[in-house]
């Protein structure tokens, strides 16, 4: 009886061991390839900020013409375009260009519903303030 006791204890001990390093390589799964991470993305130009503004005026125009029946209310979704195609050199810049234009273009769709005096008059000012910003843009940085 002790030496079957004896036995048993050292077929669970042996079992208990780690498996000889070829057994464990067969249980494990094949490694999967490593895949490269992506590139960082350069910094942005230095004229980013007024860039985002830019595009946020652009997205207000686009709701404020097109609620005031504006001659060129369609026209700024196409210069927005433009805009990302120039500038949207990585998909995280088209992605923060095109939420600035979403965000102008929410922020009035909230408090304008109605074309009105106060609608012209904030759509007047955003087109100047545009203006302004884009040709400092161009100016400054432009080629």
């Amino acid at each position: 009886m002790r030496r079957a006791a004896l036995w048993l204890m050292a077929g669970l001990i042996a079992a208990a061991q780690p498996a000889p390093a070829s057994a464990q390589q067969r249980q494990q799964a094949p490694a999967k390839p490593v895949e490269p991470a992506p590139a960082p993305e350069p910094p942005p130009p230095p004229y980013e900020p007024q860039l985002l503004k830019l595009a946020e005026i652009m997205g207000s125009l686009a709701y404020l013409r097109t609620l005031c029946a504006g001659k060129e209310a369609q026209d700024w979704r196409a210069r927005m375009a433009a805009l990302i195609e120039a500038e949207g050199r990585t998909p995280q810049r088209q992605e923060r260009l095109t939420s600035a234009y979403n965000r102008g273009f929410r922020a009035y769709s909230v408090t304008h519903r109605a074309c009105t005096d106060g609608s012209q008059e904030a759509s007047s000012r955003l087109a100047s303030e545009g203006e302004r910003l884009s040709r400092a843009l161009a100016g400054r940085y432009g080629g």
